[in-house]
């Protein structure tokens, strides 16, 4: 491009090649999907906002309103003020003196939730939401179509080498080019170079540690808590980081693999 300004000619390259244009997609996509998850995030808290402030005005409504004192002149005022006795535990039986009131009454001052619980729940509710948001975000990252880490155990699944190795467990020692491994067998101490397409994740017994191998929480490590064998998923509790503790649930097999050594 060219342009002629008061300091003279200036010439600008655009490089307009198939992998420049390529690469600029990709960061115009990244940039879209970057802002609509914030304008989401934005929107749904505005959301909470809104509603905490109408129930807040529900309340308000429901409560007693409270009228300015007048009287007429040379009008006596009369005040009926009661006053109720001080508590006192009995120490005479050495129980507390609630234990003579009617039933409702304890029921009512003993065992009454507090008013901020209500508070609480909703507060963990929108936690939880914006939990599983970054969650969906964090799907969408780290869905990879490789698989392989160091220090999980293997199934070998291919005949290619004849039976000698077929349904044999090994451990992924090194990951190379991300989609090959080199591996050793539990069971002969061989090792192979293979294909991550010759193998498949092996799931360990309840409470045993795993590896996310795929998806949001992928390179985690994590205990298998529960499986469900009609969905073919699993639930795990993540070991480690900020959501240390986390239950997981619906996670395919697939993403998981049996830690080395565990």
């Amino acid at each position: 491009v060219a342009d002629e300004t008061e300091k003279g000619w200036f010439v600008t390259y655009i490089d307009r090649s198939p992998e420049a244009m390529e690469r600029q997609a990709k960061a115009d996509r990244k940039e879209k999907m970057e802002k609509d998850d914030e304008e989401r995030m934005a929107d749904f808290i505005e959301q909470q906002i809104k509603k905490a402030k109408a129930k807040d005005g529900e309340d308000d409504e429901g409560q007693e309103k409270f009228t300015e004192l007048k009287r007429e002149e040379n009008e006596s005022l009369k005040l009926d003020i009661r006053l109720e006795k001080k508590f006192q535990p009995d120490t005479v039986l050495g129980k507390s003196a609630l234990s003579k009131r009617p039933a409702s009454e304890v029921e009512e001052k003993v065992f009454k939730k507090p008013k901020s619980v209500a508070g609480d729940s909703q507060t963990r509710s929108v936690l939880d939401e914006i939990i599983k948001q970054e969650e969906s975000k964090k799907e969408r990252a780290n869905r990879k179509d490789y698989w392989l880490h160091k220090n999980i155990v293997v199934k070998f699944i291919s005949k290619s080498m004849g039976d000698k190795f077929f349904k044999q467990k090994a451990v992924v020692q090194d990951v190379i080019d991300k989609y090959q491994a080199k591996i050793k067998f539990l069971d002969t101490g061989e090792k192979l170079k293979v294909d991550q397409a010759h193998l498949e994740t092996v799931i360990p017994a309840l409470d045993k540690p795993v590896m996310v191998v795929n998806g949001a929480y992928r390179g985690s490590e994590a205990l298998l808590r529960k499986l469900d064998e009609r969905k073919y998923s699993v639930s795990v509790e993540i070991l480690h980081g900020p959501l240390k503790g986390r239950i997981v649930d619906n996670v395919q097999y697939e993403d998981i693999s049996k830690l080395y050594g565990a």
